[in-house]
């Protein structure tokens, strides 16, 4: 098997993110393609691999020398976790894979509002919000976003951290041998994955939490395969002023 995973910048996207914090967590070898946003062929290069034009799109080469292409994040997250699934990306127990799945899709479907008013920006920091890693200082620029005051954005994070707490009290911290972890069903899951942008970008904005949502953010932030993509978008030099002008 051959795999082509192509992905934006990543200091940006959120979308690309997601499967590609997949198939590190399930030790898949890929072939990264990196297309950056607001470029003169940026929709030339895209559409030669995704059908959308977006980003991500999982290319598979087959046997007899075909392709099959996956696309939209979740799609590609759902065909890892099929292709390869002693990763375990989704929890073994019943309930807690309904529920895992249940808010991975409301994730991708919903929080229009938190997606537009606070974009993720791996090299921002607003207002301010504790050490993430050991060492750190308290991360703060001095200032309040005013995005979290647009109209829908405190209704979405709530529902955000309902939903974390209700997967963590509920399958989280219940789960055991190796299925125990720091996630929200314990192992990392697609679920993780999912919710793993709405972490940088509570960071970002300096969002206020409370100890088991700060530590559920600690933990994805901290994960070996974030650690690797947030260093790499760290050193991106490419920058899009739609999401800098803030």
């Amino acid at each position: 098997m051959a795999f082509k995973l192509v992905v934006a910048n990543k200091r940006y996207s959120s979308w690309s993110m997601r499967p590609w914090l997949c198939l590190k967590v399930a030790n898949v070898p890929f072939q990264e393609e990196l297309v950056f946003l607001g470029q003169a062929d940026t929709d030339a290069r895209l559409r030669a691999f995704s059908p959308s034009g977006r980003v991500p799109a999982l290319v598979e080469l087959l046997e007899d020398g075909e392709t099959s292409t996956v696309w939209e994040s979740l799609a590609v997250c759902e065909t890892i976790a099929e292709r390869f699934p002693q990763a375990c990306l989704w929890p073994r127990m019943l309930q807690a894979r309904a529920h895992a799945r249940s808010v991975a899709h409301e994730m991708h479907a919903g929080f229009n509002a938190l997606r537009q008013s606070l974009p993720m920006n791996l090299g921002a920091r607003h207002g301010s919000f504790p050490p993430v890693r050991s060492g750190d200082a308290l991360q703060s620029s001095g200032e309040t976003w005013p995005g979290l005051a647009a109209q829908g954005v405190e209704d979405d994070i709530a529902r955000v951290l309902a939903l974390w707490r209700e997967a963590r009290l509920n399958f989280g911290e219940r789960a055991e041998g190796d299925d125990a972890g720091p996630f929200l069903y314990g192992r990392f899951s697609v679920a993780d994955a999912m919710f793993a942008p709405v972490a940088t970008r509570f960071r970002t904005y300096g969002v206020a939490l409370d100890t088991r949502p700060l530590a559920y953010v600690r933990a994805v932030l901290n994960c070996p395969a974030f650690l690797e993509w947030e260093d790499q978008a760290l050193a991106e030099t490419e920058r899009l002023e739609k999401y800098e002008r803030f």
